[in-house]
């Protein structure tokens, strides 16, 4: 199983990025993704969710209205759109899916927001 996050930077406030999360190695189409971040000195937390049926999301309050996760089962890869970025976005994000009581992880990717 592997899961490699890419599309981070360097974004001014207002600005957009696109972050994607490359999977392999199971079955892509099945699992609930989920993107996490965390700030420095913080914890990690929650950011969206997508899930495997259905292609319901779930946003964070934080991020409701500016995020947008989204998938390719074809190419299987896992997206986040990301608009109106606040210096508060500022954190490695991370991809994530839980399967059989274990979860996989990504190696992040680092968000800055900044002037």
């Amino acid at each position: 199983v592997q899961l490699v996050e890419s599309g981070g930077g360097l974004v001014q406030p207002g600005g957009s990025l696109r972050l994607s999360c490359a999977a392999s190695g199971f079955t892509f189409s099945d699992v609930t993704m989920r993107w996490y971040r965390q700030a420095p000195r913080k914890e990690r937390e929650w950011a969206a969710t997508l899930t495997s049926t259905g292609g319901s999301t779930y946003y964070a309050d934080s991020v409701k209205g500016r995020f947008i996760i989204s998938r390719d089962n074809h190419l299987t890869t896992f997206y986040l759109q990301m608009n109106s970025l606040k210096p508060e976005d500022t954190a490695v994000y991370y991809c994530n899916f839980e399967r059989g009581g274990r979860n996989y992880w990504g190696q992040g990717t680092q968000v800055t927001v900044s002037s």
